[in-house]
């Protein structure tokens, strides 16, 4: 006579084997073929986004250096004419009102203040707030940028105009206080992402190209090539560094606000 006991425990056995049965549709075993997938279709869109800053900025400092071959080879580095144009408009609207501005603007951007005070203070800054990666980007973008102005002042030997204010060194092309100025605001909107960092840098650019030209140390080209030197220069040195900014000013904002990272 059959056992009436042998079905039971066979269907006591079935909900084991269901339970051990591996599940081969779960999150856990699609995940990691999934993140690895990613990580190996990121891989190239990381390469291509570190190559954009590298052809942006040598494209400036490229055209920088084709603007003072340009007026070099066209009128041996006399003003063309957007220069005149700009110098007589300048030359009208001078008063006492605008030299102080301009006057500070040109101790700001020169001398031992420009070249040596500011920047060893931005440095140290830098490193208080334990930013050392940007605080040697910072350091040698500005010291090549200033490297490079010297280099084509030299190659270009562009006379200043006649009408100026202040005394200077020789060279007028390009301006070694806007290339400056435009270094420390795009190191600055690099090193500091934030919207009013842009919009400060750009003012003193700017501000930076009218004092010169106002002062007449500089044509109007002068400061235009100023600015594509010193900003290309800033945008060539952060591609192989960017990651490493990204990370400090990530670590910044989580020690900031702990609670919300």
């Amino acid at each position: 006579m059959d056992s009436p006991e042998k079905p039971e425990r066979a269907e006591a056995q079935s909900p084991r084997a269901e339970h051990t049965a591996p599940d081969h549709t779960s999150p856990k075993h699609t995940a990691p073929a999934l993140s690895t997938q990613d990580g190996a279709a990121d891989e190239p869109s990381r390469r291509i986004a570190r190559r954009w800053p590298l052809i942006s900025g040598a494209v400036a400092v490229v055209l920088a250096f084709l603007l003072g071959a340009l007026i070099l080879t066209r009128g041996q580095g006399r003003p063309i004419e957007a220069d005149v144009e700009w110098m007589e408009e300048i030359l009208e609207h001078r008063s006492r009102i605008w030299e102080v501005p301009a006057l500070v603007m040109n101790f700001l951007g020169a001398g031992v203040a420009g070249v040596f005070v500011i920047p060893i203070l931005i440095l140290v800054m830098l490193l208080v707030l334990r930013r050392p990666w940007a605080a040697g980007y910072f350091l040698v973008a500005t010291v090549l940028s200033a490297g490079l102005v010297q280099l084509l002042k030299t190659l270009f030997g562009r006379a200043r105009p006649e009408d100026m204010m202040i005394t200077s060194d020789y060279g007028s092309f390009p301006s070694g206080h806007v290339a400056n100025a435009a270094t420390m605001a795009m190191a600055f909107a690099i090193i500091f992402p934030r919207l009013w960092v842009w919009i400060a840098g750009a003012v003193y650019t700017v501000a930076m190209m009218v004092s010169r030209t106002y002062l007449g140390a500089h044509w109007l080209t002068d400061t235009i090539g100023g600015l594509l030197l010193g900003a290309g220069v800033a945008i060539v040195l952060w591609a192989p560094v960017a990651a490493k900014l990204d990370g400090e000013d990530e670590l910044s904002r989580r020690r900031r606000h702990p609670l919300t990272s």
